[in-house]
């Protein structure tokens, strides 16, 4: 089958690589249907000594599965469905808890050993995947698949960020980040019922992309201003931060109001420090999230199906495999803000 693969030194490249093959009576096997580009992927490129040459990348999947293990009950042969980005049991304490990416089972697709064991990616015409029961969604029918392949990953994590920070109906809501999960976590906020959604980007285009969605759109040095101006000079509710780091948590702390809550998804880099002191004072929450389609398919689905959120509004490239290089630099060069591959 053809894959995108770590070529080395960052680099990328279509190959023709080995068929995936069940490896446990709970596997099954994907064709591939949409993948998509994911800042992550980026991410993890940065990080070549931790993926090695030719292994299959992505983590973005929608597809159909075409082969299952003995033990899959809850999929049939010919079923669409959503993957999550990550592996978990589905047995152990904390799966039942609903806390999937604690589970010592997981594995990331497509990322070598940055998160764990080594998965073999979903950038690629089929895909294998462990705990298939509990790692697939089944897809409804009616949901483009442009939109379903968001779900893995991007809304669950925009979703994962508002739901840890207790977004309500009439919160205003400031996002950090234009990029895709910034956007997408906008849409969801929107969808859920917040008042006013403030995406805070530094690149033009992509703030025309927030305001175009229904956002209202700042670059940071406006964004105070504009958060005021919403809020009577309360500040935001709710911050979630889609960059992450010690520039994402500095702007947000700026724009919170007094005991509010800021949600951090934004992958961070070294160390940040915290200003306890005021974090005391004004009451102030802070939390992490990581997106789990797993646990919060059913009100992702319900948004998608009932037509208040359509993520595929920010997919503004669609390749075949063999344009995924292009892709991936195109992502790079923050040339596109969110690229499907149709294998």
């Amino acid at each position: 089958m053809k894959a995108v693969v770590h070529a080395g030194h960052g680099q990328v490249r279509v190959e023709d690589v080995p068929d995936p093959r069940l490896c446990a009576p709970t596997d099954a096997i994907v064709r591939v249907r949409r993948a998509a580009v994911c800042g992550t992927d980026l991410h993890v490129l940065a990080h070549p000594d931790q993926v090695p040459r030719g292994f299959v990348l992505g983590h973005e999947f929608v597809g159909e599965v075409v082969e299952r293990g003995d033990q899959v009950r809850e999929h049939a042969l010919g079923d669409l469905v959503v993957g999550a980005d990550y592996t978990a049991c589905g047995r152990c304490w904390w799966c039942r808890r609903g806390d999937h990416w604690q589970c010592s089972d997981r594995r990331f697709f497509g990322t070598g050993t940055v998160f764990g064991p080594p998965l073999a990616g979903a950038q690629a015409e089929l895909v294998r995947v462990p705990h298939a029961d509990t790692v697939l969604v089944p897809l409804p029918a009616g949901i483009d698949l442009d939109a379903a392949v968001f779900l893995g990953d991007t809304a669950a994590t925009g979703y994962a960020a508002l739901r840890r920070a207790g977004t309500g109906p009439g919160d205003t809501v400031a996002v950090l980040g234009g990029g895709p999960v910034g956007q997408v976590a906008s849409l969801v906020a929107q969808a859920i019922g917040a008042g006013v959604v403030v995406v805070v980007e530094p690149v033009a285009d992509r703030r025309h992309v927030a305001a175009r969605e229904g956002a209202l759109a700042a670059g940071p040095d406006q964004a105070r201003k504009v958060v005021d101006a919403a809020t009577d000079g309360r500040g935001a509710d709710v911050v979630v931060d889609a960059v992450g780091g010690e520039r994402g948590l500095g702007l947000a702390l700026e724009l919170v109001r007094r005991r509010g809550h800021v949600a951090s998804v934004g992958v961070p880099a070294g160390t940040v420090e915290v200003p306890a002191a005021r974090a005391f004072t004004d009451e102030l929450a802070f939390s992490f999230a990581i997106g789990d389609v797993m646990r919060d398919a059913e009100p992702l689905l319900g948004l998608v199906r009932a037509g208040v959120l359509d993520p595929s509004v920010v997919a503004t490239d669609r390749v075949g495999l063999d344009g995924a290089v292009e892709a991936y630099r195109r992502t790079a060069e923050r040339l596109t803000l969110k690229t499907l591959i149709r294998p």
